[in-house]
């Protein structure tokens, strides 16, 4: 197979030529997973879970769209007249955002946030389970300490999460223990993205418990304000800084 950086934008691209592909995500353990595809990267506000669309009314003044897929978040606020500036490391999947509308879409990794200004933002969002772009729990107080730099005085993140723990898959439970015995949190995923003969490249995913959520936050200058659950491992945190 060809091995290639961008497979996740090239099923993005696909579907929005309406070709209806799959998600494959691989695991660092061999566990191979199919996914419902790139739909839900398109979905109309409507459509969204309804502890997202709860989640929303918190959005304030100028946003940063941290992973934006396919562009529906940054569609929606654009619509809501916020000032959004979208983010993701994919090169198509920022083609498709600025094809189908969004203002202010940047290619840029996570990890580069710094490169914003200081109190650029009021709002950080992070649908999708996007709070896993964190990747560890290293890089989360980093990262956290970098958007505390880049965003207003009263600013809020808006952070969805899924608690790994919430499980009775052996699969999983034994992934958990898999990555303790090598140091790791026990929902810090390392996957990468298979599309047709392309090969994404591997990256970390962090899944977290609210309690680890918390922990994460402490000494970043960002508390927990509440909670929006799904009624399923799902859930989304207010956060605000302290």
């Amino acid at each position: 197979m060809r091995k290639d950086r961008d497979a996740y934008g090239q099923e993005v691209l696909a579907f929005y030529k309406g070709k209806p592909v799959p998600e494959i995500v691989e695991r660092d353990d061999g566990f191979i997973d199919a996914a419902s595809g790139p739909k839900r990267y398109f979905a109309s506000f409507k459509q969204w879970p309804f502890w997202q669309r709860r989640a929303s009314a918190f959005v304030k003044g100028r946003v940063l769209d941290v992973g934006a897929g396919a562009g529906r978040v940054a569609l929606y606020l654009q619509r809501k007249c916020h000032k959004v500036t979208s983010i993701d490391d994919s090169p198509l999947a920022i083609k498709v955002c600025r094809m189908r509308g969004v203002k202010n879409a940047i290619v840029l990794s996570f990890e580069r946030i710094s490169r914003f200004k200081s109190s650029s933002f009021d709002t950080v969002v992070m649908f999708g389970n996007n709070f896993g772009l964190l990747g560890s729990r290293a890089k989360a107080k980093r990262l956290l300490k970098v958007m505390h730099r880049i965003t207003s005085d009263d600013a809020r993140i808006i952070a969805e999460s899924t608690d790994p723990y919430k499980t009775t898959r052996l699969s999983h439970l034994a992934y958990h223990a898999f990555n303790r015995r090598r140091g790791r949190m026990g929902g810090q995923l390392r996957l990468r993205i298979r599309f047709q003969s392309a090969i994404g490249r591997w990256f970390d995913y962090l899944f977290v418990s609210k309690q680890e959520m918390k922990e994460i936050l402490k000494g970043t200058g960002w508390k927990v304000r509440k909670f929006i659950d799904s009624g399923s491992a799902y859930y989304v945190a207010i956060i605000e800084k302290e």
